[in-house]
C-alpha cells in the first residue's frame, strides 16, 4: 500500500468527523431563533430582492441539508428543515444558497467554470469506477482504458477544487448581507458563521479526498511501470 492510500483513509475519517460536527452545529443553532421570526424562505426572498434578483424562485425540496441553487431552473431549493424554520441556522443556509444566485446574476467566473463541468462530471461519475476496474484488468494489453479512468477522476478533482471558491464566496456574500441588514446582532451572527464554516469544511474535505484518489492511481501507474 502506498502513502496515497493511507492519505485517503485519513481524509475519509476526517470527512466523517466534519459531517458529524456539521450535523451537531446545525442542530444547536436550529434552536436559536432568527430575529423578527423570518423563515428560511423569507430570508432567501428578501436577500434576492435586495440584490435586484426577481427571476429566481424559492422552493421547498425534500430531505435534510439538501439545499442548493439550480442555475438551470433558476431556483433556490431549500430543504424542509430550512424552508419553514425560523432559526439562525436556517437563515444562514438560505442566505448561502442565495449567494449562489447572486454569483450567477453577476457572472462569477468560478461558478461559470463549475457549471460548465457539471455535464462532464455527471457522465464520468456514473462510469469512472467501472472504467478504472476494466483498465486494471486490461492494464497490460490496453493501458489506454486505465488512463481514460484517471482522466475522469482528474476531472472530478478539478470540479471539487473549483467548488471551493464558489462555496466560500457564497458564504461570504451571505454573511455580509446578514450583517448589512441590521437585523442580526453581532452576538447572533455566530449562529450564522459557525454552521457555514463547518459546511465549507465538508467541501474542503471532498476536494482533498478527490486529489488523494487521483494521486493514488497515479502512484499505482508509477509503481507498475
Amino acid at each position: 500500500m502506498n502513502s496515497s492510500f493511507f492519505l485517503i483513509i485519513i481524509i475519509g475519517v476526517a470527512g466523517l468527523i466534519v459531517q458529524g460536527r456539521l450535523q451537531s452545529v446545525f442542530r444547536k443553532y436550529s434552536r436559536v431563533s432568527f430575529p423578527g421570526g423570518y423563515t428560511g424562505r423569507d430570508v432567501a426572498e428578501r436577500m434576492l430582492r435586495d440584490h435586484g434578483i426577481y427571476d429566481v424562485k424559492v422552493v421547498s425540496t425534500r430531505g435534510h441539508l439538501t439545499d442548493h441553487y439550480n442555475p438551470a431552473t433558476r431556483t433556490v431549493n431549500l430543504s424542509e428543515s430550512v424552508y419553514s424554520s425560523t432559526s439562525m441556522a436556517a437563515a444562514a443556509v438560505a442566505a448561502h444558497e442565495c449567494g449562489h444566485a447572486v454569483q450567477h446574476a453577476q457572472g462569477y467566473a468560478p461558478l461559470r467554470m463549475r457549471s460548465a463541468l457539471v455535464p462532464i462530471i455527471q457522465f464520468s461519475s456514473n462510469i469512472s469506477t467501472w472504467i478504472i476496474i476494466l483498465g486494471l484488468l486490461l492494464i497490460n494489453s490496453f493501458p489506454a482504458i486505465f488512463w481514460v479512468g484517471i482522466a475522469m477522476i482528474a476531472a472530478s478533482a478539478l470540479f471539487s477544487v473549483i467548488t471551493l471558491p464558489v462555496e466560500y464566496d457564497a458564504s461570504a456574500r451571505a454573511l455580509a448581507w446578514l450583517e448589512g441588514t441590521g437585523v442580526v446582532s453581532p452576538e447572533d451572527m455566530k449562529g450564522a458563521r459557525v454552521p457555514l464554516r463547518w459546511a465549507a469544511r465538508t467541501y474542503l474535505v471532498a476536494a482533498l479526498s478527490a486529489i488523494a484518489t487521483l494521486l493514488y492511481y497515479l502512484d499505482f501507474v508509477r509503481n507498475n511501470d
